[in-house]
């Protein structure tokens, strides 16, 4: 049973939920080593997806993420394209690395792109003049949760991914790849799939040199 299908299951142990929720924030992590044996159907992701999508907040309520998910070749596409792209402006020399990387992306099972509207963020600028300079730093924001919602998402479903920005280099080619809105700006791109292997041991800071409470 996924995290979404507790939500909805009354019978299900509250506690239990709220363990899970932690250790799927512990758990998320940058999964590079992936492959397409994904054991859960595309259904079942799109519905993780748009659970995200509906449920994640945003600033006065905009709403201005958009979410394209690729699948089979359409995954494949984009690290073509990206690969491509980075092969007019990294020296043929450098260039196994970058080939390598976009190896790795591409055997995932698919790909996560992450926009932002903005001509949703333009209207409430025009709309909020006070607020003007504030509405692409919080549609910024919002789409970092979003990525954050899904990525765990993802992870709680048995998935790995990471989370790349080669914006807006490949901005204008995916645009015209899959017919773009123009007012699509591109924010990121999350490639997952099944890991093969897990991620490394993580340091973490002293939490009291980030933490301040006060009572």
């Amino acid at each position: 049973m996924g995290f979404l299908d507790k939500l909805f299951d009354k019978s299900s142990d509250q506690q239990q939920v709220g363990k899970d929720f932690y250790e799927a924030i512990k758990n998320r992590r940058s999964i590079y080593a992936i492959d397409k044996n994904v054991k859960i159907s595309e259904e079942k992701i799109e519905e993780v997806i748009n659970f995200a999508v509906k449920h994640t907040p945003s600033a006065f309520n905009s709403q201005s993420a958009r979410v394209v998910v690729l699948f089979g070749e359409q995954h494949d596409k984009v690290w073509d394209i990206t690969r491509e792209t980075l092969r007019k402006i990294v020296p043929a020399e450098n260039f196994s690395d970058t080939d390598q990387k976009m190896n790795l992306f591409g055997s995932g099972y698919g790909t996560v792109l992450f926009f932002e509207d903005q001509e949703v963020v333009e209207g409430l600028q025009k709309q909020f003049a006070s607020y003007s300079e504030n509405f692409p730093v919080w549609s910024n924001q919002s789409s970092g949760m979003l990525q954050h919602v899904i990525w765990t998402a993802l992870e709680l479903e048995g998935l790995g991914a990471t989370l790349q920005h080669y914006n807006p280099l490949i901005d204008d080619e995916v645009k015209a790849a899959w017919n773009i809105p123009s007012s699509w700006k591109l924010i990121a791109q999350m490639p997952f799939g099944n890991p093969v292997s897990p991620a490394g041991e993580k340091e973490f800071q002293p939490l009291t040199e980030r933490v301040k409470v006060f009572k």
